[in-house]
């Protein structure tokens, strides 16, 4: 009965920890091209500007855009953070932003420029912050 009340406490703090949790997003992004006013514009105007809102209805924690030198070995220019408060919010991002998009409306562009034409993500890891 020990064990099994044992295993129970376990289980519960698992689980309750697993939904305090914050995780983040993080995409590694390469600039194209020389394409950089492009890809700051686009980010200004489009991915910074959905954080906000997401921050108003409480569908993000916070949010980092960071702009790093690229290298060789990590060609990236820029990194999107996206913290969510816990698994719930996380679980609903791809919903919350589908969203947020259709309330912002057009995707705002320098020089009429497409993404694919001045930014690449080379790769996303999601993070779990340990409290």
């Amino acid at each position: 009965m020990k064990k099994a009340l044992l295993l129970l406490y376990f289980i519960c703090v698992s689980s309750f920890a697993q939904k305090n949790t914050k995780i983040s997003t993080i995409d590694f992004v390469q600039v194209l091209n020389q394409n950089k006013k492009e890809v700051v514009f686009y980010y200004e105007n489009n991915w910074e500007v959905l954080r906000k809102m997401a921050i108003k209805k409480s569908y993000i924690n916070s949010y980092q855009l960071l702009e790093t030198k690229p290298t060789k070995e990590a060609p990236f220019s820029f990194m999107l953070i996206t913290t969510y408060k816990d698994k719930a919010q996380f679980d609903k991002r791809e919903k919350h932003f589908q969203e947020l998009i259709k309330l912002k409306g057009k995707l705002k562009l320098l020089n009429h420029k497409k993404p694919k034409e001045f930014r690449k993500t080379i790769f996303s890891k999601d993070v779990h912050h340990k409290e």
